[in-house]
């Protein structure tokens, strides 16, 4: 299984997948990890990245959820997949599950003050908010609002997608 934690800059994606992985013995990957370095530098500027910067990028994040999938090695992904279009084209299987970090413009504001050492220029967050589509009901994710701690966010996570004792 390959559980997708999506959300806006700053919505607590990193943290949150993070803690599911750990938590459940499972592999964490970052999908800023797969952008190409012009698209890392169009946001360190505040630049917006097009789709035509995205799909190369989500071709390469759709390759590894592949990779994890043949050998039903279990993963957490933490990627911003703002678009339906993005999300569909990331969902190669039923054993990918969407999480969406949903919270207002004012909280992840603040998240993202208090951030470190990373490229997303936090200008870019209005920009992100008007990219986002919000999941529709049959795209059947799983949308967990913000405004808790972590550990109580990964706890909902796991219990409602039921991962209690999957490992």
């Amino acid at each position: 299984m390959i559980v997708i934690v999506f959300g806006v800059s700053g919505a607590g994606k990193t943290t949150i997948g993070k803690l599911l992985a750990d938590e459940l013995g499972w592999r964490f990957y970052e999908a800023d990890d797969f952008h190409s370095q012009a698209n890392i530098e169009k946001m360190r500027r505040g630049i917006s990245l097009t789709d035509e910067d995205r799909w190369p990028w989500l071709d390469s994040l759709r390759e590894q959820i592949k990779r994890c999938i043949a050998p039903d090695a279990n993963a957490v992904l933490a990627c911003s997949a703002l678009k339906r279009a993005y999300r569909e084209h990331l969902r190669v299987s039923e054993e990918v599950k969407f999480v969406f970090l949903r919270g207002d413009c004012a909280l992840i504001a603040n998240q993202l003050r208090q951030r470190r050492n990373h490229f997303m220029n936090p200008a870019l967050l209005r920009s992100q908010f008007a990219d986002l589509e919000e999941p529709e009901l049959d795209e059947h994710v799983l949308t967990i609002e913000l405004g808790r701690t972590p550990k109580e966010l990964v706890e909902e996570i796991k219990t409602k997608l039921h991962l209690a004792n999957r490992h």
